[in-house]
C-alpha cells in the first residue's frame, strides 16, 4: 500500500503578507516534501488549483406527514493544472528512492472578481491546491491544502470614506392617548471598515413619551445562502458585538452620544459578488422603550481588509 511507503507529505505554500493571503492575478509559489520509506514508482506528480462556492441546507423532516426538501447549490470560479515533476510512464514510472524528496511549484491564480474565502452555517466558499502522485497501474493519491483568498476592493472609492446616517421616528400610544414622539439619529464616520477597526458611532436621541428608554447597539452579521437563479434561499443572522447606553428619561430631549463598537479581529469580509453565497454588515441602532416596542436605525458597512481613512462630511 502507498500509505505504508509514505511516512508524510507536506504542502508549503510562500506567504506574499503577513496574513497569508492571496488574490486575484497573484503568483503562488512553494513546495511539496514527502518521504518514502521504500522504493516508489512514479509516473508524475501533478497539481491543480480551484476556486469553488457550495451551499446546502435541508428543511422539513423525515416523518411520514412532512417529507424532508435539500436545496444544493455549487459555482465553480477556476481550476488550474499543473506539473510538478514531468510525466514517465516508460519501464514503469520514475522510481523515488527511500528517503526525502522536494518538488518546488508555481502556479499563477487567474485574474477575475473572485469572492473572500469564508465558511458559513449553510455553505463555504474554498480555494485548494492539490498535488496528485500519480504510479503506473495504480489511482493517483491526491493531497489537499486550503489557502485563504481575499477579494481586495478599490478602496478610493468615495463612498467607502463618506459618513452615513438615518434617522426613525416613534410614537408610543398609551391606551386612548399617544405619548410624545421617540427619535433615532445615528450617524457613522463612514461605510468601510477592517476586521479589528473600531467604529465610531454618533447617535441623538429624544425621548418625549413618559416612558424610560435605552439605546442599544449592536453588529450584525446577515448569511445568505441561495440556490441558482435564487429560487431558494437560507438566511442566517448573527450578533457579533453589542453594547448598551445609559437609559434616557422620560420626557428628555436631545441627548448626544458617541459609541465605540469593537469589530471582532475574526469577523469574515464582506461578500457581495457570488451568486449563490452572501455576507452583510451593518449596525443596528436602537432605542427600547420600556413595556413597549423600540425604535430602529439601520446603518449599513461593509468590511475590507484594507484600512480606509474617513472622509468628514463639507460644510459651505
Amino acid at each position: 500500500m502507498f500509505e505504508q511507503k509514505i511516512k508524510f507529505l507536506n504542502i508549503n505554500l510562500n506567504a506574499l503578507n503577513e496574513r497569508c493571503t492571496f488574490s486575484s492575478g497573484d503568483l503562488i509559489t512553494g513546495h511539496v516534501s514527502f518521504e518514502l520509506s521504500k522504493e516508489t514508482a512514479v509516473t508524475s506528480i501533478t497539481m491543480a488549483v480551484k476556486g469553488k462556492a457550495h451551499v446546502h441546507w435541508s428543511t422539513g423532516s423525515g416523518g411520514k406527514r412532512r417529507s424532508r426538501r435539500n436545496y444544493t447549490a455549487n459555482l465553480d470560479f477556476f481550476k488550474l493544472k499543473g506539473v510538478i515533476v514531468p510525466g514517465n510512464s516508460a519501464a514503469g514510472g520514475t522510481k523515488l528512492q527511500p528517503g526525502t524528496h522536494v518538488y518546488p511549484f508555481t502556479c499563477q491564480l487567474p485574474q477575475g472578481d473572485f469572492p473572500t474565502s469564508f465558511r458559513g452555517v449553510n455553505g463555504q466558499i474554498a480555494y485548494t491546491l492539490t498535488v496528485s502522485i500519480n504510479r503506473p497501474w495504480h489511482l493517483s493519491k491526491d493531497f489537499v491544502t486550503e489557502f485563504s483568498f481575499v477579494n481586495r476592493i478599490d478602496i478610493n472609492q468615495p463612498v467607502l470614506s463618506a459618513p452615513l446616517s438615518g434617522s426613525n421616528t416613534m410614537t408610543v400610544c398609551l391606551l386612548w392617548c399617544a405619548s410624545g414622539p421617540i427619535t433615532v439619529t445615528a450617524i457613522s464616520e463612514k461605510k468601510a471598515f477592517t476586521p479589528g477597526e473600531t467604529a465610531k458611532i454618533i447617535c441623538d436621541f429624544s425621548n418625549a413619551s413618559s416612558r424610560l428608554a435605552t439605546p442599544k447597539l449592536k453588529l450584525k452579521q446577515k448569511q445568505g445562502f441561495y440556490t441558482h437563479n435564487r429560487v431558494s434561499r437560507r438566511l442566517y443572522f448573527k450578533t457579533l458585538n453589542s453594547s448598551t447606553g445609559q437609559p434616557i428619561s422620560p420626557h428628555t430631549t436631545d441627548v448626544h452620544t458617541e459609541f465605540m463598537l469593537t469589530i471582532p479581529s475574526s469577523a469574515s469580509l464582506t461578500i457581495s459578488n457570488c451568486s449563490i453565497l452572501e455576507v452583510e454588515y451593518f449596525i443596528e441602532v436602537s432605542l427600547k422603550v420600556s413595556y413597549s416596542s423600540e425604535v430602529t436605525v439601520m446603518i449599513p458597512i461593509i468590511l475590507c481588509d484594507t484600512p480606509v481613512d474617513p472622509h468628514p462630511p463639507q460644510y459651505s
